[in-house]
């Protein structure tokens, strides 16, 4: 890996390269995807099955687009026992830490009769999008339905990619049986997000639309929020991780390339206070790459958007960890709880040499769908907060709105809105009759 010595110039340039990777720069794409979306929306079905046909391969109709019990049922039964096991205990975790983000609804009163409120709804239908084609993503699986569950969504479906054959891959089917959803349907890219959008004769319309998804699903959903809510606009993985001389090298290393391996455009970066390490991770990284199998991808990776930043000091270590704001950031330090009070940015924070980034991806808990190309500025992961609104409520007694008449009357015709005024004032005699 390539090793950089940390100023405001290699950071500014470095802040402009993963920018480049931001979905919204890649235009030659828009045209492609707008036309799916339209065409799907007026023609519904028949474009849906067209697209899919085209892209995957296979003869979807309404009568198999949809994955039956049978197929769920026989993808549970040959699938590998243990992994089974490891996919539950997973849930588990992830469903308890869910759990505790869970808010109540609320009512505050006065003794005069002002009532105030925030009332919790779960989100009524909720589209859930899970990668395929490549590879597949049970994790995703669990990490986007099990925190709906949680909120209480009372409709949850599920869109991912089928192969040549119309089948879907074992372990996405394994993962929806362990959240207990049925309601599963064989259609990926922009086409499964159109379809979630605007609805068609077989396919449900959602209220909102969740998951990662390659470049075309990025883009899809970016276009369609507004018809529906979204969670975020997901761009290539990245890690940062953020080390001093305590650490291991070794370790470093392999965090490094845990993401790096996802694909060419993710980002793994080394900030440190230590030439040392420094020149020792870009060793053991060298090491690794000759023996994992997605050393091309993670080469091709490492030459775009890998960084080794040797800072002068520690403040300009965090300082540089928060202008990436990173969706994950490992501390590797002598004191990491401490140093966590530092790091203002981030997706999700990894705390000390035995948490590594895999770690939350798989089994932990919290969620791995995470904000990206440092939009961990102001979003957070997936959580339950994504899969319910906010409802306020207000009463007040005539003896409450008295008190406040002249007050809003003098607000609402300072904004020249004189019919504000007039909706207060009437009551009180006070208005324009």
């Amino acid at each position: 890996m390539r090793i950089i010595n940390l100023t405001e110039d290699t950071i500014k340039d470095i802040l402009n390269d993963l920018l480049k990777r931001n979905p919204g720069q890649y235009k030659e794409y828009e045209s492609t995807v707008d036309a799916i979306l339209t065409d799907v929306r007026t023609r519904g079905d028949g474009a849906v099955f067209e697209y899919t046909k085209k892209f995957d391969k296979w003869d979807i109709t309404p009568s198999n687009a949809r994955v039956t019990e049978k197929e769920i049922e026989a993808a549970y039964s040959s699938y590998d026992q243990n992994l089974i096991e490891v996919m539950k205990k997973a849930a588990d975790n992830i469903r308890t830490y869910h759990e505790k983000q869970l808010v109540n609804s609320w009512i505050d009163t006065k003794e005069d009769g002002t009532i105030l409120g925030q009332k919790i709804t779960p989100i009524e239908t909720v589209g859930v999008y899970v990668p395929g084609g490549k590879a597949a993503y049970p994790s995703s699986t669990l990490m986007c339905i099990i925190p709906a569950i949680v909120a209480g969504v009372s409709r949850i479906v599920m869109f991912t990619p089928a192969d040549a054959s119309g089948k879907v891959a074992d372990c996405t089917l394994v993962a929806a049986k362990i959240t207990g959803v049925k309601e599963v349907y064989k259609v990926g890219g922009s086409q499964a997000i159109a379809a979630m959008a605007f609805g068609t004769e077989t396919f449900p319309k959602v209220d909102k639309i969740v998951g990662p998804g390659n470049i075309y699903v990025a883009l899809a959903k970016k276009a369609v929020f507004g018809h529906v809510s979204i969670d975020s606009v997901a761009g290539p993985s990245e890690i940062l991780v953020i080390a001093d001389e305590t650490a291991d090298p070794k370790y470093v290393a392999a965090d490094l390339l845990s993401q790096a391996e996802h694909d060419e455009l993710a980002s793994a970066i080394l900030i440190t206070d230590s030439s040392e390490l420094a020149d020792k991770v870009s060793g053991f990284v060298d090491e690794f790459v000759k023996r994992l199998d997605r050393s091309a991808i993670i080469t091709k990776s490492l030459d775009n958007y890998g960084y080794i930043l040797v800072a002068a000091n520690r403040d300009d270590m965090f300082d540089a960890a928060n202008r990436i704001a990173s969706e994950h950031v490992e501390i590797i330090t002598m004191n990491p709880y401490e140093d966590m009070t530092r790091v203002r940015n981030a997706g999700a924070i990894f705390l000390g040499q035995y948490s590594s980034e895999p770690l939350g991806d798989y089994f932990a808990g919290p969620n791995h769908v995470l904000p990206t190309n440092g939009t961990a500025k102001f979003f957070s992961p997936l959580g339950v907060d994504a899969f319910i609104k906010r409802t306020s409520i207000i009463s007040y007694s005539k003896k409450a709105l008295e008190e406040a008449c002249d007050d809003i009357m003098s607000f609402a015709n300072a904004e020249g809105l004189s019919a504000h005024a007039n909706s207060i004032g009437v009551r009180f005699n006070k208005g324009v009759l």
